[in-house]
């Protein structure tokens, strides 16, 4: 440990000219004391380290110190694509690596260059977790990382409703979505509860499962989405699995979440829109129910109204989401969603009208 923290030293006295021993000790999170001892250790082992005492002093290199130990470790290099996450990368306990990549990186690049990430830092900021959702870290994460990381085999224990399933998985990929973690993996065994499907895309809107089925697409058949909070245990095995060369994970996730998507459309409702209803209707409901109804929308009648027939999840979940369009919709079908907006219109006059 002593030794990466010496080159960790060098690298940040590399990318700056002068550092005080507090923020070297923040930085390798040490004492100032043994800041102290390993700049003199650097020092004997011919790294020209020089100290500067008083108010503006500090610890530089001298001579145009450059250390060709710049060159990126796999790990590291792999985290560095992914810095633009930071949460999600501590979370999946790649800070270090993604740390010391940013670090060689910077130790590489020419002084007037080296305030690139901080100032790319204070122009974007991806903040990943949906609105008014407290971000929890699921306790398999990290092991499930690994395992992805590594190409290693899981055994894992999945929760399904009241029930535990056991499932042997070939992991091959995350994707965090809306501050929920999910692995996409291909399952090689199992045992446990019958009749429990696979699968796990969850419904943000109404919190139900969406049941098995693997991708749509033939390439993608046998793989399934899992979400990692619904693992009770995960135990990585020492056997690798050979990855597929022809698995393209945001493909994948692209066609399965619109699989998912396309599977809660049970219903249909006929509307009738105005100009202004039309433009918003992809606003008010489910991206792939706008599509599908816009798609084969008719002309516009002689006052300017389109109907199409639009999926729905269930009449309750329409009857919530063309609300939103207020005077801007019409429904004509089915007859108990019209008869809901009637009371609805009834309820707002009461309210609105003139004594």
């Amino acid at each position: 440990m002593r030794a990466a923290r010496l080159i960790k030293m060098v690298l940040l006295l590399q990318s700056r000219p002068t550092m005080t021993a507090a923020e070297l000790a923040r930085e390798l999170e040490v004492s100032e004391r043994t800041v102290t001892r390993d700049a003199q250790a650097l020092s004997e082992a011919g790294v020209p380290v020089y100290a500067e005492r008083g108010r503006a002093g500090g610890y530089r290199l001298i001579g145009g110190y450059r250390t060709r130990l710049t060159g990126l470790a796999r790990g590291e290099a792999e985290a560095l694509f992914l810095s633009g996450v930071p949460g999600a990368l501590r979370e999946m306990g790649l800070e270090d690596a993604a740390s010391a990549a940013r670090l060689k990186v910077s130790a590489a690049l020419l002084p007037s260059l080296r305030d690139a990430s901080r100032t790319a830092a204070q122009r974007f900021h991806l903040d990943a977790p949906n609105w008014f959702r407290e971000p929890r870290t699921p306790e398999s994460l990290q092991a499930v990382a690994d395992a992805v990381w590594d190409d290693r085999r899981i055994t894992a224990r999945y929760r399904r409703g009241r029930d535990e399933v056991t499932r042997e998985l070939e992991p091959y990929g995350l994707v965090l979505k809306a501050g929920v973690w999910y692995l996409c993996a291909r399952a090689t065994g199992a045992t446990g509860a019958t009749g429990i499907a696979d699968g796990g895309l969850e419904n943000p809107g109404s919190g139900s499962g969406s049941g098995s089925g693997s991708g749509s697409g033939a390439s993608y058949r046998g793989y399934r989405v899992y979400r990692i909070d619904r693992f009770a245990a995960v135990a990585a095995g020492e056997a690798r699995f050979a990855r597929d060369d022809g698995f393209d994970l945001p493909a994948f996730w692209a066609d399965r979440a619109e699989e998912f998507a396309r599977s809660l459309l049970r219903s249909e409702v006929v509307v009738r829109l105005s100009a202004r209803g039309l433009r918003a209707l992809p606003h008010a409901v489910d991206a792939p129910a706008a599509r599908a109804a816009l798609e084969h929308a008719p002309a516009p009648d002689p006052d300017g109204w389109v109907t199409v027939t639009l999926p729905v999840e269930s009449e309750e979940v329409a009857h919530g989401q063309l609300r939103g369009l207020g005077p801007e919709v019409e429904v004509l079908a089915p007859g108990t969603l019209r008869e809901r907006f009637a009371r609805d219109a009834r309820r707002l006059a009461e309210l609105y009208g003139t004594p």
